[in-house]
């Protein structure tokens, strides 16, 4: 996958299936099995949500609005099990989600 974003600690690529005009992925470069996992690192946290917003200002989605999905297990709809964290904008968004 063509990197679109990172730094020492997380990296970002576009879904392989969108979801919407602008989907990305922003994944830790350490192995970190989901969410629940990631609690207890806040520094983690912290910095997938930072590159998470540099990424909405870089595709043109910050002003507009944009999501953040993190799914926790199967139930949620979880199928890879390595922390990612979605970005999606570039449309308007219901609620609640599907």
């Amino acid at each position: 996958a063509k990197r679109i974003y990172e730094d020492e600690t997380v990296m970002a690529f576009r879904d392989i299936n969108p979801g919407a005009p602008t989907h990305a992925l922003i994944i830790p470069r350490a192995h970190i099995r989901d969410i629940a996992a990631a609690a207890a690192n806040g520094e983690l946290l912290v910095a997938l949500v930072s590159a998470a917003n540099t990424i909405a200002r870089q595709e043109g989605v910050a002003e507009s609005g944009y999501r953040l999905v993190w799914n926790v297990g199967p139930d949620a709809g979880q199928s890879v099990f390595h922390l990612h964290l979605h970005l999606l904008g570039g449309r308007q968004f219901g609620w609640p989600p599907g």
